[in-house]
């Protein structure tokens, strides 16, 4: 089996056939195709379509000609069609202007004639480095920008009660800093909107904003998705990848569950917002990185304050603001304009008028304290719409009952729904009665189900929960 080489393509351009044959059988034991051609039109024919790892470029190639004029012009040309080429300037012995212009004008490096095979070597390799470099951060820059995308048709922040208003004072404030911001609240309070608005006031509003759930990825996983790694640092480790703060550098990265980080990771994270640097696992120096970063839990301020659990240094670094998200039960006055906003977006979704809905109907679901806060509210509205007909909506239509906390309460023999042996009946029993008993916390929930915060929500969307 032939050996893998650390690279794939160099392309050397230059018009002395000697210097090509001896570039050839040097850089061949880095590269898996060597490519050398004497014209340089030539050469920018058959690389089209393809992106080389490097382009070794002769300065000069008209017999006589010292001023690098053709060297500068196919720079400019192989550039334009992609930016993010590595050229290297092959140039003369006495050439430091032109190596000078040449990195003025976007060469990476250069390298003089007669050069040192060593010289040579390594100076093509960490070209070569950077260029592969560049691969992983555009790659993963897009795969972040997918994530990030938000849900098609986002709900806005809504409310005019006055804990709302505050929330609305302190984004205003915030929103257009450089400052990190700690977001507390309950399970469905609107965290990831408090977030995306912030960014949204902010300078790096064009750029991506990324979310990581750190509830959602499995804790032996979390140092390579948030700091990346390199090839071999493990097992799977089969390429160099880079993490997911270094993907959204220049934009923002918020971190959701951030509560959920393990307490071995938060002197590394600490580490990464102080110095502004991220080291892949497995490396051994920093990337720069500049973010700004949003982070929320839904622990409560006395549980942050548990060094157990979190460290009090990193909760000072990541909470310069802290804009804490009332529940919905200390928003009563919010309900019917939610309910509004959401009665018109699900009937626009669903091709179905918008019922009215009466006022002793209103006034029990503002009465309704909505474990689940805003989600949950949002999902009764989605399934009142689908299930009413032409009447005006009821109280049964926002299943008030069905919802209303009560102890757990799991089937015996001697009850009827131990005979039902439907299991999409019997797993949304079990899901609704594991979020009841712990008032819909949905880590401590996902906890005693066995499931991730992941899966526990596909389950709850599943259901309609």
């Amino acid at each position: 089996m032939a050996e893998s080489k650390p690279f794939d393509l160099c392309v050397v351009i230059d018009d002395d056939t000697d210097i090509l044959l001896a570039a050839r059988l040097l850089l061949r034991q880095l590269f898996d195709e060597v490519l050398t051609a004497a014209d340089p039109a030539e050469a920018f024919a058959a690389t089209a379509g393809r992106a080389p790892d490097v382009i070794l470029l002769d300065a000069n190639f008209a017999r006589g000609a010292t001023n690098a004029a053709e060297g500068f012009e196919w720079l400019g040309r192989f550039l334009e069609r992609d930016p993010e080429a590595v050229v290297v300037m092959i140039t003369a012995h006495a050439g430091v202007q032109v190596a000078i212009e040449a990195m003025k004008r976007g060469a990476t490096d250069f390298v003089t004639k007669p050069w040192s095979n060593e010289r040579l070597l390594a100076t093509v390799r960490t070209a070569a480095a950077l260029r592969q470099s560049r691969k992983a951060v555009n790659t993963e820059k897009h795969r972040a920008s997918a994530i990030a995308a938000p849900p098609g048709g986002e709900t806005p922040l809504l409310g005019r009660s006055r804990a709302m208003r505050h929330v609305f004072h302190l984004i205003d404030r915030a929103g257009p800093t450089e400052a990190n911001v700690l977001i507390l609240g309950e399970n469905g309070t609107g965290k990831e909107l408090v977030a995306r608005e912030l960014h949204r006031r902010s300078a790096r509003r064009d750029r991506v904003m990324l979310s990581v759930d750190l509830g959602a990825i499995s804790e032996t996983l979390i140092d390579s998705e948030l700091f990346g790694h390199v090839k071999g640092a493990f097992t799977d480790a089969r390429s160099d990848r880079i993490g997911r703060l270094q993907a959204a550098d220049g934009g923002t990265v918020f971190l959701d569950e951030v509560g959920n980080l393990p307490l071995h990771l938060q002197p590394k994270l600490l580490t990464a917002l102080e110095q502004r640097r991220v080291t892949p696992v497995g490396a051994n120096k920093p990337v720069p990185v500049d973010i700004r970063v949003i982070a929320a839990t839904n622990l409560s301020a006395a549980q942050l304050a548990d060094e157990g659990r979190f460290r009090q240094d990193l909760l000072f670094r990541l909470n310069t603001v802290e804009i804490v998200l009332p529940p919905l039960r200390e928003r009563r006055d919010d309900i019917p304009i939610l309910i509004e906003h959401y009665l018109a977006l699900y009937a626009r979704k669903y091709g179905k008028p918008v019922q009215p809905v009466p006022q002793e109907v209103m006034d029990a679901v503002v009465a309704y304290d909505w474990p689940g806060n805003v989600r949950a509210l949002r999902h009764a509205v989605e399934r009142a719409v689908i299930l009413a007909g032409d009447a005006p909506l009821g109280i049964d239509d926002f299943s008030l009952r069905r919802d209303a906390p009560r102890p757990v309460h799991v089937p015996t023999a001697a009850d009827p729904a131990a005979d039902d042996m439907n299991l999409e009946r019997v797993e949304r029993r079990l899901v609704e009665a594991a979020l009841r008993k712990h008032r819909y916390n949905i880590s401590l929930a996902a906890s005693e189900l066995g499931l991730t915060r992941a899966s526990l929500y596909r389950r709850m969307e599943k259901h309609g929960l």
